[in-house]
């Protein structure tokens, strides 16, 4: 029976990606979090995330093996794609456009 490889290979190259640019998107998150024009839903949104991953309690217990540690990864991930889908530039420009 044949394996299908090239789908590992292509989950390598896009966590490798994420890898290579990681830098340069904690800039980015960082830049936008001091950026005024950011309301403060969307940066409560991202320290919310950063403190349920800090602070000692968990909605899933970390001695739970594998999955106590991906809940916290989950939780930073999704909060991270809502911050950017918050601080979109078409989202600023429509609300900028209603003043």
């Amino acid at each position: 029976m044949a394996r299908d490889t090239g789908s590992a290979w292509s989950a390598r190259g896009r966590v490798i990606d994420v890898l290579f640019h990681l830098p340069n998107l904690i800039r980015l998150y960082w830049r936008l979090f001091r950026d005024a024009r950011v309301s403060l839903w969307p940066k409560a949104l991202l320290v919310g995330a950063l403190a349920y991953v800090a602070l000692p309690f968990d909605l899933i217990p970390d001695f739970i093996p594998f999955v106590g540690e991906i809940d916290d990864l989950v939780i930073v991930i999704v909060a991270a794609r809502w911050f950017m889908h918050w601080c979109r530039p078409s989202r600023a420009r429509a609300r900028a456009g209603d003043a």
